[in-house]
């Protein structure tokens, strides 16, 4: 089998923006059924805080309606978006209902300060704190309900094109999008690899942070983990469908509240067969 993330068809679904790393289309992976994920349909991306003047007619040239934000206030107050023209934000905070804000605050604090990096993050405790925020993304109230949002959004027509985002699009626009493409019928394996994505096209963006942290004496390796992405993450958030809800489609049927008929809207939407 031939998996659609292969390199060429990678390069072809990113959006090539200087100021927007890792922006990209999630369309163009094949269906196990036949047909393939809509493309133009949905996007993901970091933030838009940071769109140049030069990257601003890219993104205009999508025709975006929808912006879902899932980012906590503090995110959203330190660096708003720069939404293309006509574009709705939908603001979802996945992490309310975990103190998100302070978790922020926690994170961006030990990544600007080597010396209590290896403290906070060392052994492991950096992979093992993702890996339980990825449970969390799967039952905790704020992201059941902020998940719930979104897909009943990409349910309607008129809400398309839409993009998904959160600070550096890796963890709970992962697991939009990840738990998306599953739904679709996406191959796990290629879903996978849509994920890990993040590390190619987001982590060259970020050389500064880790050379500035280096500049510090501190030790780059420890903020792989913070600044990507782990299969092992996603790996906790599909333990955590399998063990609450059984199937994906249970997930978004018992967990988000989102029927079969909502489902079949979404596939509807976002996948293209060769009768359409």
């Amino acid at each position: 089998m031939t998996h659609p993330s292969r390199p060429d068809l990678a390069s072809r679904r990113l959006v090539l923006l200087a100021s927007v790393p890792n922006f990209r289309d999630i369309g163009g992976y094949g269906i196990r059924d036949g047909g393939t994920v809509r493309t133009g349909a949905l996007y993901r991306s970091t933030d838009l805080s940071r769109i140049t003047d030069d990257d601003a007619p890219v993104v205009a040239s999508l025709g975006i309606a929808t912006v879902y934000d899932l980012r906590t206030a503090v995110e959203r107050e330190r660096a708003p978006d720069k939404l293309p023209a006509g574009a709705n934000p939908v603001v979802l905070d996945v992490l309310a209902g975990r103190g998100g804000s302070a978790i922020t605050a926690q994170m961006l604090r030990v990544v600007a300060d080597p010396s209590i990096a290896e403290t906070e993050l060392g052994g492991g405790q950096a992979a093992r704190y993702f890996e339980g925020s990825y449970r969390d993304f799967v039952t905790l109230p704020s992201a059941v309900d902020a998940y719930r949002t979104m897909f009943e959004g990409l349910s309607a027509l008129e809400n398309l094109p839409a993009l998904v985002h959160c600070t550096t699009g890796k963890d709970r626009t992962g697991w939009a999008t990840a738990a998306l493409l599953l739904l679709l019928g996406v191959d796990e394996n290629d879903v996978y690899d849509d994920y890990l994505l993040t590390n190619d096209y987001l982590l060259p963006a970020l050389s500064g942070v880790f050379e500035a942290f280096a500049a510090q004496g501190g030790d780059p390796a420890l903020l792989e983990p913070v600044l990507g992405v782990q299969r092992s993450y996603l790996d906790s958030a599909l333990a955590a469908m399998t063990e609450h809800f059984g199937t994906i489609e249970n997930y978004f049927g018992d967990g988000l509240g989102i029927d079969s008929d909502g489902q079949a809207r979404l596939r509807d939407l976002l996948v293209v067969t060769a009768e359409r």
